[in-house]
C-alpha cells in the first residue's frame, strides 16, 4: 500500500504520541522533502521532529522543481508542503494521501486521490483495536491544543457508537 503524508498529520499524531499508528496501519509512509524539512528541520525541538527523523518507516522523496511547484500553485493557494504532498501522491498513484487542511483535501479529491486525515486514521485504528479509547484520544488532542472542530470529533465518535465529547 502506498501512503503519502503531509506535515500536519505527522505533527498532530506526534503531539499525542501516536505516530506508531502509521506504520501499524500502512507500513511505509512516503513524504516529500518539503514535508520532511517542515517537520524535522523547521520543527526541531517540537513534537514529532525527533520521532520522524528516527523513523525507519518514513521514505523521503525529492523536492518538487520550481516549475512543478508553480504549476501546482496555479491550481490552489496552498503551502509548498501540501502541494508537494498532493503531487507526490499523484506521481506514486498512492492508495491514500493523509491531509487535514480542507483546501488541500479538496485539491487532492479533485485529482481523484483518496484522502484520509488524523480523525480518519484514529477512527480506523480504533476499529482495528489499535486505539482502545477513541474518546480519550480525541480529548487528548484538544488538551494538547490541536486545532480541530469538536463537531468533527463528535461525528466520528457517533459513527463508532461512542458518547460525544
Amino acid at each position: 500500500m502506498k501512503v503519502v503524508s503531509n506535515a500536519s498529520p505527522l505533527i498532530i499524531l506526534g503531539r499525542i504520541d501516536r505516530l506508531d499508528l502509521l506504520p501499524a496501519l500502512f507500513g511505509a509512509v512516503q513524504v516529500s522533502s518539503e514535508v520532511y524539512e517542515e517537520v524535522v528541520l523547521a520543527g526541531a525541538g517540537r513534537p514529532a521532529a525527533a520521532a520522524i527523523k528516527a523513523a525507519k518507516w518514513i521514505e523521503i522523496h525529492p523536492a518538487l522543481s520550481h516549475a512543478d511547484l508553480a504549476a501546482w500553485r496555479s491550481q490552489a493557494s496552498l503551502g509548498s508542503g501540501e502541494l508537494a504532498t498532493i503531487a507526490l501522491a499523484k506521481a506514486l498513484a498512492a492508495d491514500w494521501v493523509i491531509l487535514d487542511e480542507r483546501a488541500a483535501r479538496q485539491l487532492a479529491t479533485n485529482h481523484q486521490l483518496n484522502v484520509i486525515g488524523c480523525v480518519g486514521i484514529l477512527e480506523l485504528a480504533y476499529r482495528r483495536k489499535l486505539v482502545p479509547d477513541l474518546r480519550a484520544t480525541y480529548a487528548q488532542m484538544l488538551t494538547e491544543g490541536v486545532y480541530i472542530a469538536p463537531a468533527i470529533l463528535n461525528l466520528s465518535l457517533a459513527a463508532c457508537g461512542l458518547p460525544v465529547l
